[in-house]
This record gives C-alpha cells, sequence and structure tokens, in this order.
C-alpha cells in the first residue's frame, strides 16, 4: 500500500543562518540537554535536527519506514520575521531548495510553498512563481506574527489560493498568551498551546464565514486538528444560542469540520478513532511530523494500521492522492 506522509518538515542552513542574523525576536540558544533551539524571546519553538537539512537522510527514513511519498514544508516560524526582503529571501530560500529536492527525486518528494504573508502582493507573486515551479500547496502558520489569518490583510492571498483550489497546511506556532505557559517550570507551548493555536485559527474561520468565502480551499489542520474534534458539541451549542444578527456562516459548525481535512498526528488510537467518528475517514491523511524530536513515525503506522482497510488505505494514501492530486 502506498504511504504519503503530508505532514513532515525541512530546513535550509542558509535559512537558518538568515533566522540567526536577521531574526529579530527570534534567537537561538542552548538547552539544559546540549541542543541548539529556537526561542521567541524565552519561548521554545522548534529543536533544529539533522534530518531537518539532509535529503538523503530523508529519503533512507522513507525508505526504511516504508513512506513512498512526503509532501514537505517549513514549519515555524517560517518567514515571518525581519522586514519585506528579509521575509521575501527566507521564503525564496526554503522554497528553490524544496523545488531542487523534487527535482532530485521526483517520485518521493513534493512540498507546500511558504510565502511572505505580511507584504500580499509578494506573497501572490511568490505564490505564481513556486506553483509554476511544482509547489502542491501552501503553508501558513495558524497565526502570522500575531495577525489572524482571517485578517483582511490577507484576503488577496486567500482569494488567489482559493482560486487554485490548493490545500492550505495550517501548523501552528507559539499562541497568543504563550508567555503564560509555565516556561520556567516545563514546556506547555508544544502540549497545550500548539494544539490551542490551531483550533482559533480554525474556528475563527468557521464562525466567520471564511469557507464560505472561499470555497474552494482545501485546509488542513495539523496534529488532528487539535482540540477541534472534541469541541464539536461546544460548537453546536454555542451555534444554536448565538444571536442571529451575529450570525456569518451559513452552515452548521460540523458541517465545516467535515470541509476541511486534519493530518493523524494525535499519538493515542483512541484519539485518532474519534477524529474520523466526528469527520469521516475520507478527511484525515497520514502525517508524521518527522524529524522533529516529537515526531510519531512508528506511532503513526502503528495507530492507522488499527483502523478498518479502508479507512487505513483512505488515510494512509487514497485521501492525500485525491487532494494533491498525486
Amino acid at each position: 500500500m502506498t504511504v504519503i506522509d503530508v505532514h513532515t518538515h525541512m530546513f535550509t542552513s542558509r535559512w537558518l543562518e538568515l533566522l540567526k542574523k536577521e531574526g529579530g525576536i527570534y534567537n537561538i540558544k542552548t538547552r539544559p540537554d546540549g541542543q541548539q533551539e529556537i526561542f521567541r524571546g524565552d519561548t521554545p519553538v522548534v529543536i533544529p535536527q539533522r534530518g531537518h537539512f539532509d535529503y538523503d537522510l530523508r529519503i533512507k527514513h522513507m525508505d526504511a519506514a516504508g513512506i513512498d511519498v512526503s509532501v514537505v514544508s517549513l514549519t515555524c516560524p517560517n518567514v515571518y520575521w525581519g522586514n519585506e526582503d528579509i521575509s521575501c529571501r527566507a521564503a525564496q530560500e526554503s522554497n528553490d531548495t524544496m523545488a531542487e529536492a523534487q527535482t532530485t527525486y521526483p517520485d518521493r518528494i513534493r512540498w507546500f510553498t511558504s510565502l511572505p504573508w505580511e507584504y500580499p502582493q509578494r506573497a501572490i507573486e511568490e505564490l505564481q512563481r513556486t506553483c509554476d515551479n511544482g509547489a502542491v500547496g501552501v503553508m501558513v502558520l495558524a497565526n502570522i506574527a500575531g495577525r489572524s489569518l482571517t485578517d483582511p490583510l490577507f484576503a488577496p492571498i486567500w482569494a488567489e489560493i482559493d482560486k487554485r483550489g490548493l490545500p492550505v497546511l495550517v501548523h501552528p506556532t507559539d499562541p497568543p498568551g504563550v508567555d503564560m505557559m509555565d516556561m520556567t517550570k516545563f514546556d506547555l507551548s508544544w502540549s497545550v498551546g500548539f494544539m490551542f493555536d490551531t483550533t482559533l485559527a480554525i474556528t475563527r474561520m468557521i464562525f466567520e464565514g471564511f469557507f464560505d468565502q472561499y470555497p474552494n480551499l482545501k485546509i488542513i489542520a495539523s496534529h488532528g486538528g487539535g482540540t477541534l474534534p472534541y469541541l464539536v458539541g461546544r460548537f453546536e451549542k454555542g451555534d444554536e444560542v448565538e444571536i442571529p444578527s451575529r450570525r456569518k456562516m451559513k452552515r452548521k459548525p460540523t458541517d465545516y469540520l467535515r470541509h476541511i481535512y486534519y493530518d493523524s498526528i494525535t499519538y493515542n488510537l483512541g484519539a485518532l478513532q474519534y477524529l474520523i467518528s466526528v469527520v469521516g475517514a475520507e478527511h484525515v491523511m497520514f502525517g508524521t511530523d518527522w524529524p522533529h524530536q516529537v515526531h510519531d513515525t512508528k506511532g503513526a503506522f502503528a495507530n492507522t494500521g488499527r483502523l478498518p482497510v479502508e479507512q487505513m488505505a483512505a488515510v494512509r494514501s487514497g485521501n492525500a492522492q485525491r487532494i494533491f492530486k498525486l
């Protein structure tokens, strides 16, 4: 059975050097275990691993794990730092490296483009350029330097993505309120903050009527949708008691949860089964989060392997083949 990993990440050395030099609030610190980590002020963001920079190592990992195709993306902090020139350079550096990797491994690598979202005209130009170079979707963080994805500033970019009907991986980063997550004791930014960031971003899209405005988008909510599936009942109750004059969406919240897509990164079989019970197996795709320390390649295979055969086939490859036209 073909396996397609839709949530897996790559960096480039030049992107990292640019971040070190021009990252502003982002900086590199050494963890107690000796590893280098990217921080936003005092908030941990991501730990670069060897696999983030080495496509040969990635292919070896894919071969050993049984992954046929990886749709790679740049994770947080993406390119939302520095000035306009720096943001565009960072995007171009990452995107060009991924395009080169696809050329080198045409049967194994596909990629999400990263865009300088804070500069809409430049973002649209980069979207055009990278789609021409082979990008099969768009990566966006769940908030862009603190701005909601539904901010009117980004409307021209969303309109162009919607026109193209592209898949969009919404990936969390440090959310509003992250400074309250007890960084001096333990890191709740990953376990709690990331889930909140994705949940807040998609919930705003639902309740603001975003999916009615952009019906062709194929949003993919990272990490099993954060807490979105678990909140389905509260969403329905909130819609039921909403003041009619304030209601912006045309359908029920559950309809929108079943309109978007999710990866399978739940770290727990029961959570994956519950996600499928809410949104349907046709809306879930295989993901590993490799090569982060928290990647769950073995768990992804083990959990999807416990699903009924038809569901397993849809999650591991069938849905991605349809969504990405692979």
